[in-house]
């Protein structure tokens, strides 16, 4: 396991301070083997299919995003938040519930879902060569999940006005946008999610002027007028299962997938941070994203959490108690 070497006592003494019930090791009395099983349930699933790791963080942000880091996204059901038109794709659930009930068996009614899911982000980036970080646990499970509440999820469709308005709402800055957009350096989305800046960007029918003309190309290659939608796109050109840099150094160079992705490019304030996670044309050294990327996901972790006598702590994941 990776573990981040430099700062890596300034994140702990963060995680134990960034929210006061929140704590690292929360689970260390109560139920010493929680982390090590939702480490090694993980590995397990990681092993057969690497791209769950994206999978699972993705699930994680998504949580996040929709009443707080509460677990309401796992909940099933045709109304539930899972269902929403901007959840399409989400995987990891399995991985979520394989974890809880192997948990279960030994702690019962002593570990919620939303650590799980806080837990397996942050093994599911370790395990793709990104960083690993002291992960504070404590949450509650919520007792809610709508649909109809995902509408303030990020869209790829984004500008970076909107994006920032969605980020400042939960309390995350224009460095905390730009670092977790940079979870994109692992993954995968559908050809059906941005075809439209290869052919139709504008009511002329051009091409998103701002992707590189060579990608372009390759891009439709991959993504055929009128071809299958479905068809999957690394979100990263140059290294795709690698948690590294390369996502910005795309952005940098007009080789964004996404256009919300692209348009950080845009902005002069979050073109700053991708210049100096990625290099700038001069190649000035700039922020660590390894460094940074823990934080903002701790202060993303942390996001309206229900801790106390809030909330419950789950059975199943998939349903209320």
């Amino acid at each position: 396991m990776k573990i981040l070497k430099l700062g890596s006592l300034v994140i702990l003494v963060m995680s134990l301070a960034v929210k006061a019930q929140l704590k690292s090791g929360f689970y260390s009395t109560s139920c010493p083997t929680a982390e090590a099983i939702v480490r090694s349930t993980v590995v397990s699933y990681f092993k057969k299919d690497p791209t769950i790791a994206p999978g699972l963080l993705r699930l994680h942000f998504h949580d996040c995003f929709v009443q707080g880091c509460d677990g309401s996204i796992l909940i099933a059901g045709s109304s539930a938040e899972r269902n929403a038109l901007a959840n399409i794709g989400l995987r990891g659930f399995e991985v979520i519930d394989d974890a809880k009930s192997q948990i279960e068996a030994i702690c019962p009614g002593v570990v919620s879902c939303a650590d799980i899911l806080a837990l397996a982000a942050r093994d599911a980036v370790d395990l793709s060569d990104g960083p690993s970080w002291a992960a504070p646990t404590g949450r509650r499970d919520g007792r809610i999940s709508l649909l109809s509440q995902a509408s303030n999820l990020p869209s790829p469709l984004d500008p970076v006005s909107i994006q920032r308005q969605k980020f400042a709402a939960k309390g995350l800055d224009d460095h905390d946008l730009v670092t977790l957009v940079g979870a994109h350096t692992i993954g995968q989305t559908d050809c059906r999610f941005f075809s439209y800046r290869l052919y139709n960007f504008t009511t002329t029918g051009n091409a998103d002027p701002t992707i590189n003309q060579a990608f372009l190309a390759q891009l439709q290659v991959i993504c055929p007028k009128n071809g299958d939608g479905l068809r999957k796109v690394a979100l990263d050109k140059d290294s795709p299962a690698k948690f590294d840099v390369s996502f910005f150094k795309n952005v940098r160079d007009g080789n964004g997938i996404l256009e919300s992705d692209q348009r950080l490019w845009d902005d002069s304030a979050t073109r700053r941070v991708v210049q100096n996670y990625g290099g700038n044309f001069r190649g000035l050294l700039g922020f660590r994203f390894d460094f940074e990327f823990p934080k903002a996901m701790i202060k993303l972790s942390s996001v309206e959490v229900k801790t106390g006598l809030d909330g419950e702590i789950r059975k199943v994941c998939s349903k209320f108690n």
